[in-house]
């Protein structure tokens, strides 16, 4: 039986202290004091300047708006989900480069036409585009399916209808503008991308029993994070309603160009489902048509959890010099549209 070299060395490592005796380390105690401190704070600065301010009927209208946008969106935004699971798990990825033209100048069109055709939302687009460029598919084309699939598929159509009733052309608008800026964007990045500065993941297709396992995952994660992503999209929906007060949204919406620009930048900050935003836009009585249009055609493109996904799938390269560019021919394109339509 083998024995340590030096049996009093190994007495004395079990016996004293460790390395680290007597230096300070950070107490689980002072982060919990810490933390019952800002929670304090914060309840002490709501009770003395937002509580007065806030009426029963305030309380009533908040919640009315709130379970309103997420009863609406929730059957769109499960539905949506459920398709874009399926066609991320069963659809053979032979599928794409059968359909597509080898030129990537007429791929880019086409991509954007298979977007309006097949569900999908934001979060499960970007592994799916990072897919389709691992399997040959000309990284123009890829990003033209990324940005429309989420932005003017039939789930997304019907849930503006929807929100928006008697107004066919709100979701004539959203389609024109989403497409537009989904192709241009496509083109912009053939001509002027180039190739270090997108990185290309490499993805391994589900076979088998696998991909009802890649299909229940799917459903999990984004039913886990789009509903989160409403939630927090109704709060905000419902607290802009209710506490900005009516005034300011009067003098914002009656600017043209800062009512479009505030929303386009609420559209990112909020990071809703494509499948649920309309909802939200709707209930944002005090912006114009076109200010709601150009929230509808940023949110699906450029949010922050599209950046992160972005980010993370094609690198730090790629995102900060396209999602710029897909904000800004958003804002244009949405601009235009509901200038023309609405």
């Amino acid at each position: 039986m083998p024995r340590s070299p030096n049996p009093a060395a190994a007495w004395d490592e079990e016996i004293l202290p460790p390395a680290d005796w007597g230096q300070p380390r950070t107490s689980s105690l002072g982060g919990a004091l810490w933390l019952f401190g800002a929670a304090a704070v914060v309840l002490v600065a709501g009770r003395r300047w937002v509580a007065p301010g806030v009426s029963a009927p305030a309380l009533d209208a908040w919640s009315t708006i709130f379970v309103a946008v997420c009863v609406q969106a929730l059957p769109f935004l499960v539905f949506g989900v459920a398709l874009s699971a399926a066609i991320t798990a069963f659809v053979p990825a032979a599928f794409w480069t059968r359909v597509l033209p080898r030129r990537p100048g007429s791929a880019v069109p086409v991509a954007g036409a298979l977007g309006a055709v097949l569900p999908g939302c934001e979060c499960a687009s970007v592994p799916v585009a990072s897919g389709l460029m691992a399997r040959g598919v000309a990284p123009a084309a890829a990003l033209t399916f990324l940005l429309a699939a989420p932005a003017v598929n039939p789930v997304v159509l019907v849930a503006t209808l929807v929100a928006f009733p008697g107004q066919p052309e709100m979701a004539a608008a959203r389609f024109g503008a989403s497409l537009l800026t989904a192709v241009v964007a496509g083109w912009a990045w053939l001509l002027f991308g180039k190739g270090e500065w997108l990185r290309v993941p490499r993805r391994r297709p589900a076979e088998g029993a696998a991909r009802w396992t890649a299909f229940r995952e799917a459903m999990t994660h984004d039913i886990m994070h789009a509903g989160g992503f409403l939630v927090v999209g109704a709060l905000a929906a419902a607290t802009i309603n209710v506490l900005i007060p009516p005034e300011w949204v009067t003098g914002v919406g009656g600017v043209p160009l800062a009512s479009i620009l505030v929303l386009a930048f609420l559209a990112v900050l909020m990071s809703i489902c494509s499948e649920a935003d309309a909802f939200v836009a709707a209930s944002l009585t005090g912006f114009s048509p076109t200010a709601k249009l150009v929230f509808l055609v940023v949110g699906p493109m450029v949010d922050l959890k599209l950046i992160a996904l972005q980010t993370g799938f094609f690198g730090r390269s790629f995102a900060i010099r396209f999602v710029p560019l897909t904000f800004v021919l958003a804002v244009v394109c949405g601009t235009a549209a509901g200038g023309i339509l609405l």
